[in-house]
């Protein structure tokens, strides 16, 4: 039985209705989303992939420590990557747990630890402390004077170096002070800040709108799901670094985040993508076959290896 012309006609337009409003939303999306302009963070790129060294260079030197720091730069590691907190004092410090326990000799939380009292600390106790270095039972740093460093101090040392800085800190912030420190040590474009902190990366942004920082976990999500539908261009990012891992767990599910379509589509909205932490030769080499802008890894040295066509 045909369907009566009055009713064929209200199933058609409401077939377009369906096509067409969502089509309208979307453009409406593009139409407001812009594109970032360049950052001064990345103008110094050479079109290589940045060779980021996590915490220094973990799976090489003890985590966060001016020796670690040393070591990247010595190596030729393009950015220093390190966390933050602060003490009781008021000092911020450079180390990425909340409590001392898993890299000294020591325990406690680090905001109940005066900078003096840190000091007293063997930042080289229990190195190495990855599990890809778990067989390992030598303890090579201990005893070596290595102590936690204070932010200021890790500037000092290396004044010229461009930096990744995660705050760690949430309560109290320690935005003002770290803003204030970018500044006198004129970092402010040779610096990205991340956290996984929204409020704190919201609070960072206002307070140092100059410094390139990195989307958090709620800003890259619908970034993601757009991208895997090829609808990116409709996305107005905050903030110039995508810095995600290469899987996440998502509706019970292992979602691949790192990938061509992700990478082109940050590519398209202005933004570098530095994906984390990359540490075996396979990633490796597969992050810089996907062309990513930069690859935070724990063995900068064996990053630069192959990169420099050694393995």
């Amino acid at each position: 039985m045909p369907i009566p012309y009055p009713r064929l006609r209200l199933i058609l337009i409401g077939f377009a209705a369906l096509i067409l409003i969502p089509t309208a939303i979307y453009w409406s999306f593009v139409a407001r989303a812009g594109t970032l302009p360049p950052h001064a963070f990345t103008r110094e790129d050479s079109g290589r992939p940045l060779v980021i060294a996590h915490q220094g260079g973990d799976g090489e030197r003890p985590s966060n420590t001016l020796m670690a720091f040393s070591y990247a730069v010595e190596l030729g590691a393009d950015v220093l990557d390190l966390d933050i907190h602060s003490t009781s004092d008021g000092v911020l410090v450079v180390i990425h747990d909340d409590t001392v326990d898993r890299t000294t000799d020591g325990s406690g939380r680090i905001q109940d630890f005066t900078f003096a009292d840190l000091q007293t600390l063997d930042a080289g106790y229990d190195w190495p402390t990855l599990a890809e270095e778990s067989a390992r039972t030598d303890r090579p740093y201990r005893g070596q004077g290595v102590t936690i460093p204070s932010l200021e101090q890790v500037f000092e040392a290396f004044p010229n170096e461009r930096y990744g800085i995660e705050i760690k800190q949430r309560e109290p912030s320690i935005v003002t002070p770290f803003c204030e420190m970018l500044r006198r040590f004129e970092l402010t474009e040779r610096t990205v800040v991340s956290s996984f902190h929204p409020e704190t990366m919201l609070e960072f942004r206002a307070a140092c709108p100059e410094v390139m920082s990195s989307l958090v976990e709620a800003e890259v999500r619908p970034f993601y799901f757009l991208s895997l539908f090829g609808m990116g261009d409709a996305y107005d990012s905050p903030a110039h670094a995508l810095q995600v891992p290469l899987t996440a767990r998502a509706f019970g599910l292992t979602l691949k985040i790192v990938r061509p379509s992700l990478i082109e589509a940050a590519h398209d909205k202005g933004m570098v993508v530095y994906p984390w932490t990359i540490n075996s030769e396979a990633e490796m080499r597969q992050m810089l076959g996907y062309g990513v802008d930069g690859i935070n890894t724990d063995y900068p040295a064996r990053l630069l290896s192959i990169m420099n066509g050694g393995l």
